[in-house]
């Protein structure tokens, strides 16, 4: 067994060692190398990463990985209403803190390490490889924190003299969690409230605004790390009838003080048995009248909270990572010693195909991933920068701004995408592992079976893939419609670029591309060819305002809505391509991983555009049919 999880993976250290471009990330830390205390050089930050990824990477192979059946088989258990979790537990996340990680990406100003975010991502996939099921309690330390303060940022409630910070709101919370002394959750879940947030039914209601006082009722259910002390719970303010816009942002302690003494301020009703990730913890939630506090204003409360479901989605991204490079390694070992035939298995065709596609996609993944955690962390870190030390020419400023929504837009589209891949391929591919295994696989003799089932939730948590495909849908077709010109330039020069390229790789890599920009033309098409049927029936007098005016998602988009998952796996591929081909250039030894990528990712391109292409009427016009017969009946 690996004694070290970060050095021995060559394609994880890629990134982190060469591939990765901090050029433009670290001046934003170290203000540019001048930070007192701080790094001099990009040179000298990067051998402290190395170094906390060297300590971490052993850290988990030797105390975590030959831990995780014990952790699994010992479940966290609700005593007198305090959750308790095993020794063994504890005795890892004391490691954590002793090793100062949940203060990794803190300022040095709040006593942190004042890393990059893009390191924390890497811890967790490390954590991941060794028990999917420790990351999430991880996440909600470091994770939380960094929430608190870009939220101070947001409102305005931080004090600072240039880019160096003086003070914040969440002060006290953020210093609580960086000494490992507590931790948070995030709270959004409820019965009847999951992927449709709009339907929340928690209230707050002020007790005094002048002091930001307010109390918070309801239920919460399948809440990560729900124990957590410092709780950021969403729940309805207003009654305007505009769903996500009567939502507000709150932080809620788990505890009070009162009269000397500290009592529950939010009940844990329950903890769930779950199928995988056993160590987490899962738990309902009641609030009462719950002690709370507004986080920016009435109202921004889904805006607010969509920056944290954003990272921790990225999060999720890298444990997705973790687990299949465990799954991997597990399918490639126990391939390597399995004789069957006169041969070990991994000479067997077939077997040595999945062990192909399963290192391939895993390091697309990867490449993705990065690429995603890149843009994330440089616009997060560019509007810190415009808050805090806004450029004195106006130019400049206006430079800096477009700079932010060109990056931003890449994090918005690259987000979904990488969170929809992990989790359907750890679902696929440590299914494939426990095949390799065979009948073993299926027995606690080895590991694998438990990657499996943790691996089952990943395209559930933190917004299904269904979510992750919609969200693609929306914002690429949304901007194909607000640039048709352009659509249809790149549409161009893609064809073009299919048949000139004089590097076969861009050649193969323009053909992906036009097939994307089909599907999204076809599926574009296909919508205004039925919104124009729906308006041809009307007055010629209100064509104008029923076309442009008059949507409605179900009727007008349905035929988007049943591919969006088609396309989404379509996008997926171009944009893995599109990196490992630019690091092919960069990178002559990254070409064969290039190659290897797009022989398997071509067919599945091709499979998704023709089935976006030639089905969906026949379902669509049943699904129409039963609405008439619905509404009709209704109507009798």
């Amino acid at each position: 067994m690996s004694t070290n999880f970060y050095l021995d993976n060559d394609d994880l250290r890629f990134y982190i060692e060469r591939a990765f471009d901090w050029s433009e990330i670290l001046p934003l830390y170290e203000q540019n190398y001048t930070a007192e205390d701080g790094h001099a050089n990009e040179a000298e930050a990067k051998e402290f990463f190395r170094d906390i990824l060297d300590n971490v990477g052993k850290y988990v192979a030797t105390e975590i990985a030959p831990m995780a059946r014990t952790i699994d088989d010992q479940h966290p258990r609700l005593e007198n209403g305090e959750v308790k979790v095993s020794k063994e537990m504890e005795a890892i996340f004391d490691g954590f803190r002793d090793m100062g990680l949940y203060a990794l990406n803190l300022p040095r100003e709040l006593g942190g390490l004042n890393a990059p975010f893009t390191l924390y991502f890497t811890v967790a996939e490390l954590i991941s490889r060794a028990d999917p099921a420790l990351l999430g309690h991880y996440g909600f330390h470091g994770g939380i924190a960094m929430t608190l303060l870009y939220y101070a940022f947001k409102e305005g409630s931080i004090e600072h003299k240039g880019e160096t910070l003086l003070k914040t709101r969440f002060d006290d919370a953020i210093a609580e969690i960086a000494e490992g002394s507590a931790f948070g959750c995030m709270v959004l879940t409820e019965p009847d409230a999951g992927s449709d947030l709009s339907a929340i039914r928690a209230r707050a209601v002020p007790v005094d605004e002048t002091n930001n006082k307010w109390k918070l009722s309801g239920q919460k259910i399948f809440i990560t790390s729900g124990h957590g002390q410092h709780q950021l719970v969403l729940a309805k303010t207003e009654s305007s009838g505009n769903g996500l816009k009567d939502l507000s942002l709150f932080i809620v302690p788990r505890k009070v003080e009162r009269d000397g003494k500290l009592v529950d301020n939010v009940e844990i009703e329950r903890l769930e048995e779950k199928l995988g990730i056993n160590a987490s913890v899962t738990a309902t939630l009641s609030y009462d009248d719950s002690e709370a506090e507004l986080i920016g204003e009435r109202g921004q409360g889904f805006e607010l909270m969509l920056m944290l479901m954003n990272n921790a989605r990225l999060g999720v991204g890298f444990e997705g990572i973790g687990l299949v490079e465990a799954a991997y390694r597990m399918a490639r070992e126990y391939a390597a010693e399995r004789k069957s035939m006169g041969q070990t298995i991994d000479r067997h065709e077939m077997i040595a195909d999945y062990l192909d596609r399963m290192e391939v996609e895993l390091k697309g993944m990867r490449a993705l991933a990065y690429e995603a955690a890149h843009a994330v962390e440089l616009y997060t870190r560019l509007e810190m920068k415009l808050q805090m030390d806004p450029p004195d020419d106006p130019k400049q400023r206006k430079a800096l701004e477009r700079r932010i929504k060109s990056v931003k837009w890449k994090a918005r589209e690259l987000t979904p995408l990488i969170k929809y891949q992990t989790a359907e391929k750890a679902v696929e591919l440590s299914q494939r592992s426990l095949q390799i295994h065979g009948g073993v696989g299926y027995t606690k003799d080895y590991l694998i079976e438990k990657l499996v089932r943790d691996a089952l939730v990943l395209p559930i948590y933190e917004g299904t893939s269904q979510i992750q495909a919609l969200m693609a849908l929306k914002d690429n077709l949304g901007r194909a419609l607000k640039d048709p010109a352009g659509f249809l330039r790149r549409s161009a020069q893609a064809r073009i670029t299919s048949l000139s390229a004089r590097d076969s790789l861009e050649r193969r890599l323009a053909r992906i591309e036009t097939r994307v920009n089909g599907a999204m033309q076809t599926i574009l098409t296909r919508i205004a060819r039925d919104k124009w049927h729906w308006v041809s029936e009307r007055k010629i007098t209100e064509w104008p305002s029923a076309f442009f005016k008059e949507w409605d998602a179900r009727r007008d988009f349905a035929f988007g809505l049943l591919h969006a998952e088609r396309l989404c796996r379509i996008l997926v591929e171009y944009h893995t391509c599109r990196v490992l081909v630019r690091q092919a250039k960069r990178f002559p030894e990254r070409r064969e991983l290039a190659e290897r990528y797009m022989e398997r990712a071509a067919p599945v391109v091709a499979h998704m555009y023709d089935e976006i292409l030639h089905t969906g009427d026949r379902l669509l016009r049943r699904l129409a049919n039963g609405e008439a017969l619905a509404e009709e009946a209704e109507s009798a």
